[in-house]
């Protein structure tokens, strides 16, 4: 049953992706909503859910927050480091580097196979609660789609790699599934991961994609639409509890 619930998610995936690349057009918009969307999901679902599995507190803080801390400045100097590196081989400065892009879109990838063991795990626990968490994955998974199509080509990569990308963002859930019929991944080391990968969304959303949504393009229709994102996350994770 995991399995065939993946497989939805895997089409809202594609669709996700679909929908980012064909409205290019309005760029800005495509970005603010996108930007909206990465904040609601760290803030209303990565978070609370890390805070809850992670364990711990390591040193009066609680382990998740730590790494959600770790993962924002580690993808601020990944691109920093880039960047130079990039500056150094004769790129215009302010130019964004590929290698950023393809590794955000690679961390949603990851993302999507940890939404695939936790469907499956979920539906080891209970038919319950196993409904529950394919709501929340198979709607939020549109997010996921636009959101990994948009990162990988907003910083410069062709429309293959994006597609390519988007591809293994769509079968990371079905992995994730079929993988718990093998084994189930300790509560704990997924609510780190899912801190860590929180901070490196924030990270993303907004020091790139927010300011580069209102650059060219201050409009109120791309502020509506990164509220609307969020609010549109708010609602998956209310209607899945």
């Amino acid at each position: 049953m995991a399995v065939i619930v993946a497989l939805g998610a895997f089409l809202m995936t594609l669709a996700g992706g679909w929908t980012a690349q064909r409205v290019t057009d309005r760029r800005h918009v495509v970005l603010g909503l996108a930007g909206g969307l990465m904040l609601g999901v760290v803030g209303l679902d990565l978070l609370p859910e890390a805070l809850h599995a992670a364990g711990d507190d390591f040193l009066g803080v609680p382990l998740a927050l730590l790494l959600f801390v770790a993962g924002f400045l580690v993808a601020h100097v990944v691109e920093r480091v880039l960047a130079v590196r990039q500056a150094a081989h004769g790129a215009e400065n302010g130019q964004r580097v590929p290698q950023v892009g393809l590794t955000a879109a690679a961390a949603m990838v990851g993302h999507s196979l940890a939404d695939g063991v936790a469907l499956g795990a979920a539906f080891q626990v209970g038919g319950g609660m196993g409904v529950a968490v394919a709501l929340a994955v198979i709607t939020h998974d549109f997010a996921d789609g636009f959101n990994t199509y948009t990162l990988t080509d907003l910083y410069g990569n062709d429309r293959r790699k994006a597609l390519m990308m988007l591809f293994a963002d769509a079968v990371a859930p079905v992995v994730g599934a079929a993988s718990t019929l093998l084994f189930t991944l300790p509560e704990e080391p997924l609510g780190a991961y899912l801190g860590f990968f929180g901070g490196v969304l924030l990270y993303l959303a907004a020091a790139e994609i927010l300011p580069e949504a209102h650059h060219k393009h201050p409009a109120l229709s791309t502020l509506m639409c990164t509220v609307g994102g969020v609010a549109g996350i708010w609602l998956v994770v209310g209607l899945a509890e």
